[in-house]
């Protein structure tokens, strides 16, 4: 993983590298913000440390420059003390705040709880966002994407795609997919609701029954995709 390291004081900034390295992380050390801002846009950073004082861009204004394009963890690392520093450094998007002189041992327990969390973070959110052959669908923002156009779709017929979707490649019964969505018992006569919604779905995502891209008709049982 890639840690960024800022600080002015070389002898703080060569310290923090060591333990870092010494944990296996690529480390980038910098002196100044203008070095800092030229390396965001090169790199793919997983975490930074930030120093407030610095002698050109201060700590705060790089932290805000970072929340404006990346949600990576990012812990204040300064000399000041003062409440309204820290409230300030969290406000504008930091993560964690310590302040020195520091324990180099819980520095690195830090960046590892803040690392951790991040991660949980991010396979959460990927959970819910499935991708399938240019169809995108995300269930926590209830959009539905393909070849990167949106699809229109109503409640129910974005319900019955996730659940087709989260059971990519496996026969979702139609008895399951009524009882999931409309929380009746199934009936035979209860399938025609289903493949009306199915219809539509198809019809919007510019499918067909005869010659499926995405939904497959498995005839007496169910649906599939992919």
């Amino acid at each position: 993983m890639n840690i960024l390291v800022v600080d002015d004081e070389k002898e703080i900034a060569d310290l923090v590298e060591l333990y870092l390295k010494n944990e296996n992380f690529e480390v980038y050390k910098f002196y100044t913000g203008s070095e800092t801002l030229k390396c965001l846009e090169t790199q793919n950073i997983d975490l930074a440390i930030l120093d407030i004082m610095l002698p050109d861009i201060d700590g705060l204004t790089i932290c805000q420059k970072i929340r404006e394009k990346y949600d990576f963890p990012i812990i204040m690392l300064t000399a000041k003390e003062t409440e309204i520093d820290k409230i300030t450094g969290l406000t504008l998007g930091a993560d964690d705040y310590v302040t020195k002189p520091f324990r180099p041992l819980e520095l690195m327990a830090r960046v590892k709880a803040q690392l951790r969390r991040y991660q949980m973070m991010s396979n959460k959110q990927k959970e819910n966002i499935i991708t399938i052959a240019g169809l995108t669908i995300d269930n926590d923002n209830h959009q539905c994407l393909l070849n990167n156009e949106n699809l229109s779709l109503t409640p129910t017929e974005f319900s019955i795609l996730w659940m087709l979707c989260v059971n990519r490649g496996k026969v979702v019964k139609a008895d399951q997919i009524y009882q999931e969505l409309w929380g009746e018992k199934y009936y035979t006569n209860s399938s025609s609701s289903i493949m009306v919604h199915i219809r539509h779905l198809r019809e919007k995502m510019h499918d067909s029954a005869e010659n499926p891209k995405y939904i497959q008709t498995v005839w007496g049982v169910g649906y599939k995709i992919g």
